[in-house]
């Protein structure tokens, strides 16, 4: 079993929890896309990052300097949005971080995509963001088929805890035998399943972590999940996509 989770904005450096193990498998496309950023214009980049202008000089700046080879964090602990303060990485027992280690992989407009002790350095770029790099129009096409290449598993489920944004970079290229299954989180609103953003991540990142400590191997087990008042809904749900709703 793999699962994919999409990365956050707001990210650490932290060379004490954990060390760093592993280089990201991408690293010379990384190192094509930050010398293609570091060519544009403090205005093309502010209107790429699609912030503030106070958020955008001090990202701007720290591109300028910003160093692939330097120490690194590990991506699980370098993320620190919703959904990674939720999965609690840091608080994972021995067992926990073995299992994330062998199936979690976290996607990357910028690394394209990581294992969790891969060491990484903070960043600022969305997979939608419209960067051209060589001949590419965008980072999907940059990206292309090799990070569901590398993705790929014995048809095992692949189960997609990530945003559309970042799943988009995965599932056109799968081979029909690949089982990948969608995760939904939702509420029941006048009949229909409505999805708030905040809540779902929440929800991806409690799910990453009773995965984890669980020692989840099946579908089954999965269904099983109920934290934070989520409930498996079998007739809402299909192969290919499992839906839990919030009692």
């Amino acid at each position: 079993m793999k699962i994919i989770i999409s990365p956050a904005k707001k990210m650490q450096v932290d060379t004490d929890s954990f060390l760093a193990e592993t280089v990201p498998d991408y690293l010379s496309e990384t190192q094509q896309i930050l010398a293609r950023m570091r060519q544009l214009t403090f205005e093309e980049l502010h209107t790429l990052w699609h912030c503030s202008e106070k958020l955008a000089q001090t990202n701007y700046d720290q591109l300028q300097h910003l160093d692939l080879n330097a120490a690194a964090t590990p991506a699980i602990i370098a993320f620190t949005g919703i959904q990674y303060q939720y999965m609690a990485p840091d608080l994972f027992t021995v067992n926990a971080l073995a299992y994330v280690k062998q199936n979690l992989r976290i996607l990357s407009g910028f690394y394209g995509i990581l294992r969790p002790f891969d060491g990484i350095v903070p960043y600022r770029l969305e997979m939608q963001a419209p960067l051209t790099v060589g001949n590419a129009q965008n980072l999907y096409q940059f990206w292309g088929t090799k990070l569901a290449t590398t993705l790929q598993t014995n048809r095992e489920p692949i189960i997609n805890l990530a945003s559309q944004e970042y799943a988009k970079t995965i599932r056109p290229y799968l081979p029909a035998t690949q089982p990948f299954i969608d995760i939904v989180f939702g509420q029941l609103v006048a009949g229909k399943v409505k999805t708030k953003a905040t809540l779902a991540k929440m929800a991806r990142g409690e799910m990453v972590r009773y995965l984890a400590e669980n020692n989840v191997q099946t579908l089954t087990k999965v269904q099983q999940f109920d934290h934070l008042n989520y409930q498996f809904q079998p007739q809402l749900s299909t192969s290919t996509k499992l839906v839990f709703l919030q009692k």
